[in-house]
């Protein structure tokens, strides 16, 4: 049991609750009513404090803005059965959080830091998590560094903030999205598998391109060949090819998706087949035209299970098979969905309760 740290919380004169329609919540617009902050300088995090939302004052010069040491993580809270709230994984989160800020320089965050400004903000405004099926309060811890100065050097300074904001599904119907074969997401060895703002910036010329071609995705393929799928910009990949789960390993282009790692759990638990490995672009071109590839979904904090219809490759327009009820994507959804809100047992320890 992590020991929770005294954290002062000051608390908003006026609630923004009241004018939020939660039967329209769309990814990221509404923010609760506080956030936690708290500061690195002199080799350690200082005053950690809970405070009313709001914008933040930092120097023009401070070095995150200039040079990318900016990191975050994704995360949910979810309303459970019996009344009490879960936040899914945090000790897979807090885990790939501070691999995140190691590689680019950044200090870590301490556990106990960690798990009670997490605890305590979230309880802070437990009434911002809503009540509705798939929804949930997303949390998003981010450090980004704030010493002022334009030379180009590792910060000695950095801000630590977390905010909240009620949510529900991100992706509302079954995604297109196009094999991207021309521009790379990420290279070995580089800052793939990080949490941090340049790998999303520089994805996001591509993913217009895709748009712009009614697609609503881009799947990346390795740096090297374009011969192997990585990932999608906002999700791990998984395949159903003739009855078996493929999904391609992690690796220093891939992020170690904390719902790709739940789902393959979930499919060891139901004995469905399944196989890390490189997936070729040859390959599922080859389960399309056979009719072996069943299911083509995506797998994130934000997205959880998504299904994809339609995928374009080499040139062509390839439309995924009706799904049907038992088949794992859904059954495996259902189950997460579950074990999250204490409909079934958390047999594996993912929830943290409050």
């Amino acid at each position: 049991m992590v020991a929770m740290l005294e954290i002062p919380v000051t608390k908003t004169s006026t609630s923004r609750l009241p004018g939020i329609d939660f039967s329209k919540l769309e990814f990221g617009r509404f923010i609760a009513d506080h956030m936690f902050v708290a500061d690195y300088a002199q080799g350690e995090w200082q005053s950690p404090a809970i405070v009313p939302f709001g914008n933040i004052s930092i120097s023009p010069t401070a070095l995150g803005l200039h040079y990318g040491q900016t990191v975050f993580e994704g995360m949910k809270a979810f309303l459970m059965k019996d009344g009490g709230i879960s936040i899914f994984r945090m000790e897979k989160h807090h885990a790939r959080f501070n691999k995140s800020l190691e590689r680019l320089c950044m200090p870590a965050i301490p556990e106990d830091l960690f798990y009670s400004a997490i605890h305590r903000l979230v309880e802070t405004d437990k009434d911002w998590i809503p009540k509705t099926e798939e929804h949930s309060l997303y949390l998003r811890p981010f450090v980004f560094a704030t010493e002022a100065k334009l030379g180009v050097k590792i910060s000695e300074q950095y801000k630590f903030i977390i905010v909240t904001s009620p949510t529900g599904p991100f992706y509302s119907k079954p995604l297109r999205v196009m094999t991207e074969t021309k521009f790379a997401r990420a290279a070995e060895q580089g800052t793939g598998f990080a949490k941090c703002g340049g790998n999303y910036g520089g994805a996001f010329y591509p993913s217009l391109l895709a748009r712009q071609k009614g697609y609503d995705q881009v799947l990346w393929t390795d740096s090297l060949e374009h011969r192997y799928f990585d990932e999608a910009g906002t999700m791990n990949l998984m395949f159903v090819i003739d009855g078996k789960l493929y999904t391609p390993p992690l690796s220093s282009t891939i992020l170690d998706g904390v719902t790709r790692d739940s789902i393959l759990q979930i499919a060891k638990d139901l004995n469905f087949p399944l196989e890390e490995r490189p997936v070729s672009l040859d390959e599922v071109k080859q389960a399309l035209h056979q009719g072996t590839l069943t299911e083509l979904f995506g797998t994130g904090t934000a997205a959880v299970v998504s299904p994809i219809k339609i995928i374009h490759l080499d040139g062509t327009d390839y439309e995924l098979p009706e799904w049907k009820d038992d088949c794992l994507m859904l059954r495996a959804k259902k189950m997460l969905a579950d074990i999250r809100t204490g409909a079934l047992p958390d047999n594996h320890g993912w929830n943290y309760i409050i």
